[in-house]
């Protein structure tokens, strides 16, 4: 068969001729650059090329196996997200979805570790390789994306930011607190949220600031502000936990856009990939009516080619993964699909309950979509 090379192949081929006769290639002049370029594609035949994976492609997958448990970093202190619950289990959508990761890689959802970190030290942990992964109500922006050694995965509950006040207060709109006192935490976008929104509306306000949700909501709670912001859905979660929830209202104003999801570290796309599908996976289970329910009834019956792609009854997706067939099918009975986590959660049984809204798939209006599995 006819074999075809690149222009930079054959550079490489030569170089490596020359290394073997013992005859070094010159070094770059004075102001020359030299370029390191992490994937190499040389194309050998007419069949499809062969991908070189740059280093760090699959080191945390290694080591995660190895260990013999995941360890995601998460919240302790939101209900219905990351909390800590009356059993001392820990609960909440961004930790269902640490338990799905878990059960992708191992097939036993139980094998993950949760390690609480605050909002100030949580990027330090995932890029000092304490956490895996970090899923712990992170809003995705530029930023965060570009500057802090990580890559956020694909979002998994859309929310914005809203203010909080005592029902007594009569206060309705952000103009109401011209002059007052505002608790916000530290370290995150809520607290440069609130200081563009204010700038904007030219409001006066004085901050206190605080470390954690716990100390935030107590000051808001013993009165020392005279409102407390932090996204919609915290507002909604910390609410619940009042000693009066119904003395308090969220108001009718949105202050931002929070896509929240997990965080990933730089530099292994195997690993960014398991974590983005494994989202992809709950939504296309609520999309296909596959419940932890009845997920073995549709395996055994299953005509649809993605549905059985995604089962792993056809095809090889859970090894392009590096992971085993069956991957997906382990997330939805193990965990779940999508609605099943939101419900447990935030649904409306729940003390947390949040209409889904934009968190609905977008055969439903919403924004959550999943690619083809294919």
């Amino acid at each position: 068969m006819r074999k075809t090379y690149t222009i930079f192949t054959l550079l490489v081929l030569v170089a490596l001729a020359l290394a073997a006769c013992g005859t070094a290639a010159p070094a770059p002049s004075g102001g020359d650059t030299v370029t390191v370029v992490e994937t190499v594609v040389v194309e050998v035949t007419s069949s499809a090329p062969v991908v070189v994976a740059p280093t760090g492609y699959g080191v945390t997958l290694k080591a995660v196996q190895e260990r013999g448990k995941l360890v995601c970093g998460v919240n302790s202190q939101v209900p219905g997200f990351g909390y800590v619950d009356a059993n001392g289990n820990f609960a909440g959508i961004d930790v269902d979805y640490c338990r799905a990761l878990a059960a992708a890689i191992f097939g036993d959802a139980s094998k993950v570790e949760f390690r609480p970190v605050t909002a100030a030290e949580r990027f330090t942990a995932l890029q000092s390789g304490e956490i895996d992964i970090l899923s712990r109500n992170t809003t995705w922006s530029l930023v965060r994306d570009t500057e802090l050694g990580g890559n956020f995965v694909h979002t998994t509950f859309y929310d914005g930011q809203g203010m909080m006040v005592p029902k007594d207060s009569g206060f309705t709109t952000l103009k109401d607190l011209d002059g007052g006192t505002i608790c916000v935490q530290t370290g995150t976008t809520t607290e440069l949220n609130l200081a563009d929104v204010m700038a904007a509306e030219g409001v006066s306000y004085t901050p206190a600031v605080f470390e954690d949700a716990d100390s935030t909501f107590a000051a808001y709670a013993e009165g020392r502000c005279d409102a407390v912001t932090t996204d919609k859905s915290g507002l909604v979660s910390r609410r619940s936990v009042l000693p009066d929830p119904a003395a308090h209202v969220i108001m009718d104003v949105t202050m931002s856009k929070e896509p929240l999801g997990p965080m990933v570290r730089h530099g292994d796309d195997q690993w960014f990939d398991i974590a983005q599908w494994t989202v992809f996976t709950l939504f296309s289970g609520e999309e296909f009516g596959l419940t932890s329910a009845n997920v073995d009834d549709m395996r055994a019956s299953a005509t649809a080619p993605e549905v059985r792609r995604l089962l792993g009854l056809e095809g090889d997706l859970g090894l392009k993964l590096g992971l085993t067939n069956d991957w997906a099918y382990n997330i939805i009975k193990l965990v779940g699909n999508y609605e099943e986590i939101y419900n447990r959660n935030l649904g409306p049984d729940t003390p947390t309950y949040i209409p889904r809204g934009y968190n609905s798939l977008y055969t439903d209006g919403g924004l959550l979509y999943a690619p083809p599995f294919r």
